[in-house]
């Protein structure tokens, strides 16, 4: 008689949540879970949900997620491991990003990666000894006007210098509140990746705060409504008399 064999994905040496954060992980899972037609849709909500859990996606919480959504811990762990979002180690309360990509490269995104590195003693995707700072250079954050740009906990701090970034850590460091250029106030990013999972941001003042482009942005969008922004330099192309302010 042939042997029953199991062909399916060994379990992840994982030791479970404790009953009293897997109940309260259950209930959180399911109120995710009910918002889309087929619960696998859920997996990336969930991964923020485990994330805002332990500040990092766990083995733990990949058990979790594959137990509750009925998919295999492999499936599980290749999104985990393919979106730049998900934390696979532990990492600071302040993930701080410094794009490095073309444009902010060149208008000073380099030298600020490279002062803040010096200046808090860790090298790319390392944490500092408090455990406050994660320090990384990431790809482009969608902000080329306000070049070079950081990022802490995805709000944007536009428009910055080595010594402007340097206070900020400093700030955060030290306990100090730190306002980013527009969006939300910061949190934490445990906060932050509850905030992503779905549930609502019950601080004070915080959803009326966020902000969407900022004025520089919608320069090319009011062009071509016929308006005429303000007090905006427009550049012409090459060749053609160079108009005036607000022109």
């Amino acid at each position: 008689m042939t042997e029953n064999v199991s062909l399916g994905m060994p379990q992840l040496p994982a030791a479970p949540y404790p009953a009293d954060v897997h109940a309260r992980l259950t209930a959180d899972a399911k109120a995710i879970i009910d918002r889309y037609p087929g619960s696998r849709s859920a997996l990336l909500p969930m991964l923020h949900l485990v994330q805002s859990e332990e500040g990092h996606v766990t083995r733990t919480g990949m058990q979790f997620c594959a137990d509750t959504l009925g998919l295999t811990t492999a499936e599980v762990t290749a999104v985990a491991t393919f979106y730049t979002m998900y934390r696979r180690r532990p990492s600071g309360d302040y993930q701080v990003g410094v794009c490095t990509n073309t444009l902010c490269a060149v208008m000073g995104g380099d030298a600020i990666f490279e002062e803040l590195k010096e200046h808090l003693g860790v090298g790319n995707g390392e944490t500092t000894d408090d455990g406050a700072i994660t320090l990384e250079h990431i790809e482009c954050n969608a902000a080329c006007d306000y070049a070079p740009v950081v990022m802490v906990n995805w709000e944007f701090f536009d428009n910055q210098t080595p010594e402007s970034a340097k206070k900020m850590v400093d700030d955060l460091r030290a306990g100090r509140t730190v306002e980013p250029t527009r969006g939300a106030p910061l949190c934490t990013f445990k906060e932050t990746a509850r905030i992503l999972a779905g549930f609502p941001d019950e601080r004070p003042g915080a959803v009326a705060a966020t902000g969407g482009a900022g004025p520089a942005s919608l320069v090319g969008l009011r062009l071509a409504k016929g308006e005429t922004p303000q007090h905006t330099r427009i550049v012409h192309p090459r060749g053609e008399t160079a108009g005036q302010e607000g022109e």
